[in-house]
């Protein structure tokens, strides 16, 4: 099914984007193209724009945790759930694996992404303190965020494959990671 839908973007402008099955809406591209699978944190980023989402929100958690003792990020937000000190392991992970993964998208056609399971990976840094971790996690933030805000229209919109989420953009790797982070920062918030 194919429709073209429009979307207000300001009073005076109207944007136009393609449907297929639904769509991602985003501020980031000027238009958005529909994905195989929809973005799992949407609902968290709600209608922020995924670039300025994707810049603040680590910075927001670093705030947040500044006076924080060790104990603090031994603390969980649920039970059952990791400490806050392996949320931001998990999160300096993510960092680092997706921000890769944008990278060889850019630079390999027909790129075909990896899965990564957070409970396997999350061990290998596992004993990592939490303030390594979340200077790892906003270090490679900028540095990521450096990327996403140069890209071209263009390359925003490369395509690669991903074997669980099937064909996806950049774009759509910005908004995920944004709407992830503010799914954790949530969680910080209740343990704060």
């Amino acid at each position: 099914m194919l429709t073209l839908v429009q979307r207000r973007r300001t009073p005076e402008h109207w944007q136009p984007f393609i449907q297929l099955d639904f769509v991602i809406g985003c501020d980031f591209v000027d238009y958005c193209t529909a994905m195989t699978m929809p973005n799992p944190y949407a609902a968290d980023l709600g209608d922020r724009d995924a670039l300025e989402a994707f810049g603040d929100t680590p910075f927001r958690l670093q705030a947040l945790v500044a006076g924080w003792t060790d104990e603090q990020f031994e603390r969980s937000y649920a039970p059952g759930k990791w400490p806050m000190r392996k949320v931001l392991i998990h999160l300096a992970q993510t960092e680092l694996a997706l921000g890769a993964r944008v990278r060889f998208a850019l630079t390999q056609d027909g790129y075909t992404a990896q899965n990564f399971s957070q409970d396997d990976w999350l061990p290998v840094d596992g004993d990592a303190d939490a303030r390594t971790a979340l200077d790892v996690y906003t270090t490679l933030r900028r540095m990521n965020a450096g990327m996403f805000r140069r890209l071209t229209p263009q390359q925003r919109d490369r395509t690669f494959t991903h074997p669980e989420y099937g064909q996806l953009t950049v774009a759509w790797v910005v908004a995920q990671m944004a709407g992830h982070d503010i799914h954790h920062l949530k969680q910080f918030e209740m343990v704060g």
